[in-house]
């Protein structure tokens, strides 16, 4: 997989069930987790990382399936992209079907697991603003048990992860409504996003949820235009908006995630152009929504 890892990991542990990855990153704290590898061997071949040992977690079978619970799907972590892109899982959440189709070249898509691309919190990770958007949580598990964070909380570092914890299964609200995820890119075909949105409706609630990627170190959501565009949707018809509102609600998004510099002074053409690019993903999201 490297030519640095023979030399950086010490011993390798491949569990077959939660309990014993648990137990194997209780005894060796400084052992590092990894299933699909994407990020992690890419970050060992450029000298960034240097783990004393890895736990590989491709064994574990009660990981990379879902179940339902509670009204909610219950996401094992090591659900790859590949998986999630595929029709019946697009019927359950189609965001996030969309968001895993969109996440790079197939051998990506094969290898990377939901999982992964919530723990690297990358900006550009794609299924970081839909997960956002559908107030997801995190069941982890560790050595004192089991216990959910929202998945906004781990990205922002209000609940990190503790010694020997693995995130264990993403718990998602099962919405029955529209959703949609675009993202744009520097370049033609997959690649890293330069910006990316989530729209999802939660008619039960009257609500419109939205989270903007890749523009900050975490899924940003703007809850002002979320609950002004709320407001004019007839949700009790046929929830049509007249597109000066779709138009209206983009630059509302743009302007909240792509603020102006500090201290007065004129944004730049490339805060101009990202500006642009988010007000035209939040319009076109929403209006795919709504139709």
């Amino acid at each position: 997989m490297t030519t640095h890892a023979p030399q950086t990991a010490q011993s390798v542990t491949l569990p077959a069930s939660l309990d014993e990855a648990v137990a194997a990153l209780t005894a060796m704290p400084a052992a590092v987790p990894v299933a699909g590898g994407t990020d992690l061997m890419a970050a060992v071949n450029r000298g960034q990382l240097r783990p004393a040992g890895l736990v590989g977690l491709g064994r574990i079978n009660e990981i990379r399936g879902w179940q339902y619970q509670d009204g909610h799907a219950l996401l094992g972590a090591g659900l790859t992209h590949a998986r999630m892109g595929r029709p019946d899982f697009s019927a359950l959440i189609p965001a996030l079907a969309a968001a895993s189709r969109a996440a790079g070249p197939p051998q990506i898509r094969n290898a990377g697991t939901l999982g992964g691309n919530v723990v690297t919190a990358a900006p550009t990770g794609d299924s970081l603003p839909v997960l956002a958007a559908l107030e997801a949580d995190l069941v982890v598990v560790g050595p004192l048990g089991t216990r959910e964070i929202p998945v906004s909380h781990l990205l922002a570092g209000r609940d990190l992860l503790a010694p020997g914890e693995l995130v264990a299964f993403v718990r998602v609200p099962l919405l029955h409504a529209p959703q949609v995820f675009l993202k744009a890119t520097g370049r033609t075909g997959p690649a890293r996003a330069t910006a990316s949105v989530a729209v999802v409706l939660d008619p039960a609630r009257r609500g419109v949820r939205c989270a903007v990627g890749a523009v900050a170190p975490m899924p940003l959501r703007p809850l002002e235009a979320e609950r002004w565009i709320a407001s004019l949707v007839d949700w009790d018809n046929d929830r049509a908006l007249a597109p000066e509102a779709l138009t209206a609600f983009g630059e509302y998004v743009a302007a909240a995630c792509v603020p102006d510099p500090p201290g007065g002074e004129q944004p730049s053409p490339a805060v101009l152009h990202l500006r642009r690019t988010v007000a035209t993903l939040a319009r076109r999201a929403l209006g795919r929504a709504l139709s």
